[in-house]
């Protein structure tokens, strides 16, 4: 087929036109699944993504687009991604600092004190919230504190899987709201909203979930009899001790990044400076740390200098002789960001195709041809994400392929852009674990060693929100209008 570089008359595509990207996208997906289980997001989606891409570049050369507008929508769909990547590689650097400086391990470190045998399920839920909200990680939180807690769990004799519901529950709530999180950022990437605006719409579905499902968990432990055995635990708390200077002193960066984005510094600069504060924090209360790390052939300043240097860019390493703790606090780094921001330039890049050829309204209008009020709307988009979960397993697609199909519908209803980035949340982040053949289902199915068929009906907080984002949709709460609606770039509150 001759690559057109000037567009002809285009034709208005056909369902099948706009089916036929999806179904191959569907097929390469779980073939990628299929073959590198969990590490297929390592690569194996990229190259799904881009295959995709190119057959929908083809359907747009039979419908009379041209090559160069088709190259120059994906390099602006990709455009649209850069704020987000810049966010994502200042994220990578400050998980590194906060590691180096403590902070990180001192949340843990606290945490680890609320488990008590009679709250066991809710300091569950609870622990993982927190270290998942500081290391903006559910797999990292499940793989670590998740697996240890499953042993607590068996030593106190309580149910693996309300434990493992508990776990679930706890990390993707910390994954969710955190701003060091991959799919907190690249939520208002797709949907054209700001970071930090994005999670404090989010609280107002996110935390009444938390506390439902913490409700529930307490209610469930109330009848539980345990025999303390909290050997992982402890050991873990004694390592912490030996290897950092804990102390709630550590928490300042955390609080300093809080205080900057309560002010509505831009999310970009906010995050870089928590990660250069970090270095600070970690050169005046970890100098025993940042000394058994520095270069043996420099000397002073420069040795110290080199340490921060490097975990800025390479992350943090440490070896405690405790493997869980390593795998853990061993992290971070702006290039541990990049497979990440691969895959966001990939789905980027094949959400802005279809968008531009017209296979996404195809879609849309199949939809949202009975969506006519705000509240179907956003029940449809939830159901979207949770479909585009189940049929591609992949976290990242249910929040891109969703994001891309309904922006411009939010748009033109006059919705802020932050009621499209919550919904995806609402619906794609916090739904993909309790789906077996998911990457994130897989995922935690193999550090738990619990089947999400087992655990997903006690993980309370994963079926709360979604049901509670669309009864906040019908009855208009917190649901915010462009101002004025013909401007997508402000916004002001127009929900109860």
């Amino acid at each position: 087929m001759e690559l057109q570089t000037t567009p002809r008359p285009h034709k208005t595509p056909s369902f099948l036109d706009a089916s036929i990207p999806l179904l191959v996208l569907i097929v390469l997906l779980a073939l990628a699944v299929y073959l590198y289980g969990s590490d297929s997001s390592y690569g194996a989606n990229q190259i799904a993504l881009f295959v995709a891409s190119g057959v929908a570049v083809i359907i747009g050369l039979k419908n009379g687009y041209g090559w160069n507008e088709i190259e120059q929508a994906m390099v602006k769909g990709i455009s649209l991604s850069l704020g987000a990547l810049l966010i994502l590689f200042s994220v990578g650097a400050l998980i590194g600092t906060w590691l180096l400086a403590g902070t990180v391990p001192s949340l843990i470190y606290y945490g680890l004190q609320l488990l008590d045998p009679s709250w066991f399920y809710a300091a569950s839920c609870l622990l993982c919230a927190v270290v998942a909200l500081s290391i903006g990680s559910s797999w990292t939180t499940a793989a670590t504190i998740g697996v240890a807690l499953i042993g607590v769990a068996a030593g106190l004799g309580m149910s693996p899987a309300i434990t493992a519901g508990a776990i679930v529950s706890g990390a993707y709530f910390g994954d969710k709201i955190s701003p060091v999180s991959e799919t907190t950022n690249l939520a208002p990437a797709v949907a054209g909203s700001n970071l930090f605006d994005h999670i404090r719409h989010m609280t107002w579905t996110t935390i009444p979930s938390l506390i439902l499902a913490l409700i529930i968990f307490s209610v469930l432990g109330f009848n539980a009899n345990a025999v303390a055995d909290d050997s992982q635990i402890r050991a873990i708390s004694e390592a912490l001790q030996q290897h950092f200077a804990i102390s709630p002193l550590m928490l300042v960066p955390l609080l300093v990044l809080m205080a900057m984005a309560v002010k509505k510094v831009p999310a970009f600069p906010t995050v870089f400076i928590g990660a250069l504060l970090g270095g600070v924090w970690a050169v005046l209360f970890q100098p025993q740390l940042v000394a058994k790390m520095a270069d043996p052939e420099l000397n002073g300043m420069l040795a110290t200098l080199k340490v921060v240097w490097t975990t800025l860019h390479g992350g943090f390493v440490i070896e405690t002789q405790n493997a869980e703790l390593d795998k853990l606090l061993n992290g971070g780094g702006m290039v541990k960001m990049l497979n990440t921001c691969w895959l966001i330039f990939s789905a980027m890049m094949f959400g802005a195709v279809l968008e531009h050829i017209g296979l996404l309204r195809k879609f849309v209008e199949a939809i949202l041809h009975k969506a006519h009020s705000t509240g179907s709307l956003i029940t449809s988009t939830i159901a979207t994400c949770i479909a585009t979960n189940i049929l591609t397993a992949d976290q990242y697609m249910s929040i891109v392929m969703p994001g891309r199909m309904f922006k411009e519908e939010y748009e033109r209803r006059g919705l802020a852009p932050v009621n499209l980035s919550r919904t995806l949340e609402d619906g794609g982040t916090i739904t993909s674990p309790l789906i077996p053949w998911n990457t994130c289902g897989a995922y935690m199915h193999g550090v738990l060693n619990v089947n999400p068929l087992d655990y997903a009906m006690y993980a309370f907080f994963n079926l709360i929100n979604p049901v509670l984002a669309v009864i906040y949709a019908y009855m208009g709460i917190k649901v915010l209008k462009l101002t004025p609606p013909d401007t997508p770039i402000t916004a002001a509150v127009q929900g109860k």
